[in-house]
């Protein structure tokens, strides 16, 4: 049958934010440097990411979130 999806954590190490996002490390320094990506944060003793941010980020980056804004049928905000 069917694979189920795998579990992914709030709070992602390196390796784990590279597998999610389907990125090797350098590609992940690099689009973090350019501003595509959030920076980590330390949590314990290494850094982390926060899953909710890193599809934020991917959200823009893909149109998405324009797409679901709910501004763009505000008379207020499209003025």
């Amino acid at each position: 049958m069917g694979r189920l999806a795998p579990f992914w954590p709030r709070m992602m190490k390196r390796g784990t934010a590279c597998a999610y996002l389907d990125l090797s490390a350098a590609e992940l320094e690099r689009e973090i440097a350019a501003g595509r990506l959030p920076h980590p944060v330390m949590l314990g003793n290494a850094e982390h990411w926060s899953r909710s941010e890193l599809d934020e980020y991917v959200d823009r980056l893909t149109g998405v979130r324009a797409a679901n804004d709910w501004r763009k049928g505000s008379p207020l905000y499209n003025g």
